[in-house]
């Protein structure tokens, strides 16, 4: 399985940046490139380091790391970068090695240098940590992006702009979408329905044309932060990119001595830790049990059962009563616990709640990414909580063993879905396998 994994990573290696999947994601995506650095740590650490060093290399003058970097693939990819126009409409965009998108994702990138440094070699160490020492101000100057351009209200959430950020037709995003009574945008055609040959999998053209409308805004505020959030119709304060944005922060505390870092730099992620932390709390919701989104445009909750309502176990909570009442939910029959489940995986919706589809991206099935960020939380939560990572890590290997090392699993019956040798479930399963 180890040598099956490492040729997915081989087989979209271009160089020095890794496809996300052969066909489907012919270009390097922001949360995936993290996710794949930890799959080429275990092969090689000086390649794990490359692909984080040229996707940073896209890096805005704002610290925004872009969710996608249009590389030269020869592939066909829709929308392409004529739909955004980020150089041609901002500055901050100008003079970048590759054509970007102006959106970004969850912050998975210093979790994985953190793992990148724990699985270097000793002989190698003077040379990773130099490029350790180099990548760590980009890193800085991403999370004080989110801290600030994201968050002006100093909340301790991430404000997300688009459904592309992180999950892309997630039923949380349900109600702000049906606000938008959208004029169709310009003639376009999706290739992704198309490639996987089965468009129940895939967002609808309802979806899309939202997507396609907020890129055509963002664009006209000219991606500017201050205009976005005076203007802009989707604004959401997202539980789940803030939890990780928690995480990264801790994770790059625990770099800060091998990086060398700024006393300043040090008093800054320290301070974004603590907000963070604080926020998520005031986001918890005692009689549901779970963390909850709100529309900073209608101040609603958003009261759906998804994947992100963990996000105290995602972000590593300090307290013990969240935690308990999380791993409670985690396997009752809402989510883990529900019998008619392959694996005791958690589904990215939760199967209980009307707007679950099993087959259908983010709208309920499994996603080995997701479950990874969640075992290598609970590891750090106590004993209750790391016997349940073990049991996570067991049953999410014996998914992948049903498929092509896919994109997402179908919850109940295990099916691979989506697209077949995704380098970033790849690059989870040499993480997992690497845990004795």
């Amino acid at each position: 399985m180890r040598d099956q994994a490492a040729a997915v990573l081989h087989g979209n290696d271009m160089g020095t940046w890794t496809k996300a999947s052969p066909h489907l994601y012919p270009h390097q995506w922001s949360w995936d490139s993290a996710f794949i650095a930890i799959g080429w740590a275990h092969l090689d650490v000086g390649r794990a380091m490359t692909e984080l060093e040229q996707l940073f290399a896209a890096q805005w003058t704002t610290g925004m790391v872009p969710h996608l970097v249009f590389r030269p693939s020869g592939q066909p990819y829709f929308p392409g970068p004529e739909w955004w126009d980020c150089a041609a409409v901002t500055p901050a965009a100008r003079g970048l090695p590759a054509p970007t998108t102006g959106i970004c994702q969850p912050p998975v990138h210093a979790l994985a240098v953190r793992r990148i440094w724990d699985l270097t070699p000793e002989a190698r160490r003077p040379e990773i940590r130099a490029r350790i020492q180099a990548l760590f101000p980009r890193l800085v100057s991403w999370h004080r992006y989110l801290a600030t351009g994201r968050d002006p209200e100093g909340s301790g959430l991430v404000t997300t702009y688009h459904p592309w950020e992180g999950t892309d037709n997630s039923p949380r995003w349900d109600a702000t979408l049906e606000r938008i009574k959208v004029a169709k945008p310009g003639p376009y055609t999706r290739l992704d329905t198309s490639e996987l040959g089965d468009p129940s999998q895939r967002p609808t053209n309802w979806d899309y044309d939202r997507y396609l409308w907020l890129v055509e805004q963002l664009r006209t505020f000219r991606y500017d932060d201050v205009q976005i959030y005076r203007h802009h119709r989707f604004l959401i304060k997202d539980v789940f990119f803030s939890a990780v944005f928690v995480a990264a922060n801790a994770a790059l505390l625990e770099l800060a001595d091998t990086a060398g870092a700024h006393d300043r730099d040090r008093a800054d992620l320290a301070g974004w830790l603590d907000r963070g932390r604080a926020a998520l709390a005031r986001r918890f919701d005692a009689k549901s049990g779970l963390c909850v989104d709100y529309d900073v445009r209608t101040g609603e909750r958003i009261r759906v059962r998804t994947f992100a309502g963990f996000a105290p176990l995602f972000a590593r909570t300090a307290d013990a009563g969240q935690l308990a009442t999380q791993l409670r939910l985690l396997d009752s029959a809402d989510f883990c616990g529900d019998p008619r489940l392959r694996w005791r995986l958690l589904p990215s919706t939760s199967p209980a709640e009307p707007a679950f589809q099993p087959n259908d991206y983010w709208r309920g099935p499994v996603w080995p990414v997701i479950n990874w960020l969640l075992w290598q939380s609970l590891t750090r939560l106590g004993p209750a909580a790391s016997a349940r990572a073990d049991v996570m890590r067991r049953d999410s290997l014996a998914q992948v063993t049903a498929g092509q090392f896919n994109e997402y699993y179908e919850p109940f019956t295990g099916a691979p879905l989506g697209s077949p040798q995704q380098s970033w479930t790849a690059a989870v399963v040499l993480d997992w396998l690497s845990v004795s």
